[in-house]
Formats: structure tokens, sequence, C-alpha cells
């Protein structure tokens, strides 16, 4: 049984299209060309993820408000969450890659694991990748009976509570390219300083710098 095939049979899904599923593990260290490697994959995933989460939260959690949503929503599609779902598959063993040591580097994790995501959209439609992120992230949705928490709000109810006053967020900086950016964005507290955190959106950063606040203040 050949690479491909193994994979397969952990991820649960034979694809029509075998190429689709070699061209999601190609690194961009192997091959720069965009259309021969995983990052328009990865691109598409990411979408579909978020689709994908957002219709399996709106069909089991039918009581609950847009908020707690929200909230079950960004846990579940953070760069750690998707970078764990991607080492339980093992997508790092299948990466082909021209650097050894970013098999376990949680970014290109995460990014994999999106663009297996992609490749299983195009190979099945909508419902194949749905099927696929059930049977994936549903321990992980079901593991929460209650929404988590998310690093801005405990950051809020704990500056209330230490007397620190409101967070302030801005956004400092953008770097990187127009297909994968990276957003800084400062938060300060009166008597507590200021922090910087990343993300791929602005959303993603002020709840990196969020949980970096945390941290200092805790």
């Amino acid at each position: 049984m050949g690479n491909i095939e193994r994979l397969e049979a952990i991820l649960k899904h034979k694809f029509k299209k075998p190429e689709l599923l070699h061209k999601a593990l190609v690194h961009s260290s192997v091959n720069p060309h965009a259309d021969q490697n995983y990052e328009r994959l990865e691109f598409l995933g990411d979408r579909v993820l978020g689709v994908s989460i957002a219709s399996l939260l709106y069909r089991i959690f039918s009581h609950e408000p847009e908020g707690n949503l929200s909230q079950r929503f960004t846990g579940l599609v953070c760069r750690e969450t998707v970078a764990q779902v991607g080492r339980t598959l093992h997508l790092g063993d299948f990466m082909i890659v021209g650097n050894e040591d970013i098999r376990e580097n949680e970014s290109v994790l995460c990014d994999v694991c999106e663009a297996v995501i992609g490749a299983i959209y195009i190979d099945a439609g909508v419902e194949g990748a749905i099927n696929f992120v059930n049977n994936h992230w549903r321990e992980l949705i079901d593991r929460n009976v209650a929404p988590p928490k998310d690093s801005k709000t405990m950051l809020q109810e704990t500056a209330h509570v230490k007397n620190l006053g409101q967070p302030v967020y801005r956004l400092i900086g953008r770097s990187g390219s127009e297909h994968e950016p990276v957003f800084e964005i400062a938060v300060s507290l009166e008597g507590a300083g200021e922090v910087v955190g990343h993300g791929r959106n602005k959303k993603a950063a002020e709840f990196d710098a969020a949980a970096k606040m945390l941290e200092q203040i805790s």
C-alpha cells in the first residue's frame, strides 16, 4: 500500500482524484509554483473548514445564541486546534517537504490540514467536506458542553476584576503575502503596558494579543 492509500485510510476518504491529495501534501520548499503545492488548496480549505464548522455548530447547538456559537467557532478553527487535528491524522509523516524540520511546525501542519480539506471539497463537494470535518472535529465539539470563553472575553473580565480598565486594541502592522497575510495587533491596559499579537486575520491577532496580556497580568 502506497502513502496515498495509507493516508486515505486514516482520513476515511477515498479520493476519486488522488492527485488532489498529493498536491495537498506538497510544501512550497519542494515546489514554489502555487499551482503545484498546497497553498491554493489551503486557501480554499480554510474557507471550507469555516463553513463546515459553522454548519455543524448551527445544527448541534440549535438553541444557543450567536455569541456562544462564535466562541465555539473561534476555538475550533484556530491554528492550534487545526494543527492538533493534523497531528492526529499524522499529516507530518506524509508531507512532501524540502526541510525535514518543518514536519511538526504548527503553522505548516495547520496549512496542510486545511489543504486536505480543500482537496476533499473539490473531490467530493460540500457534503464530503462536512462529513470529513464531522469525523475529525466532532470529539472536540462534544468535549465542551459549555461554550469556551475566548481570550478577549477572559481579558476583559480579568481586567475588570483587577481595576485595569478596558483593553484597547490597535492595528500596528501587516506583513506577508496577499494570500497569507500576518496581522500585528497591540493591546494595552492601564498600568499593565502593551503586548503584541499576531494572526492570519485581525480577529486572530486580537485573540493572540489578549492571550499574551492575560499571561502578563495573571
